[in-house]
């Protein structure tokens, strides 16, 4: 069965916040997120392509999981606050994936 993913790409603008970000993403962020999403496993990663790029991956049994994030009021606060920790100095993005077969 294919696996769903709700994901986000952050680009972090100044190298200098990088150890800052990766500190908060990893204790703050990532886990209040999960529970948040009620995802069955939370990761990130750091591009070796591009380094201030930072994937976070909620991982989910089916679809309809994944594609009812961004509706959920919880996500709002998530924003709210990385708002206020990051303000502009970083930039999102969100996408829903599958698995392909």
């Amino acid at each position: 069965m294919p696996k769903a993913f709700f994901m986000v790409r952050a680009v972090i603008a100044d190298p200098a916040d990088r150890p800052r970000f990766d500190h908060w993403y990893r204790t703050e962020h990532l886990p209040e997120a999960r529970a948040a999403f009620g995802a069955k496993a939370a990761w990130r990663c750091w591009s070796r392509t591009d380094p201030r790029e930072h994937l976070a991956f909620y991982e989910f049994d089916n679809a309809a999981a994944a594609e009812a994030v961004p509706a959920l009021p919880a996500l709002k606060d998530l924003i709210a606050e990385f708002d206020r920790v990051w303000g502009d100095r970083v930039t999102r993005s969100r996408e829903i994936l599958m698995t392909a077969d």
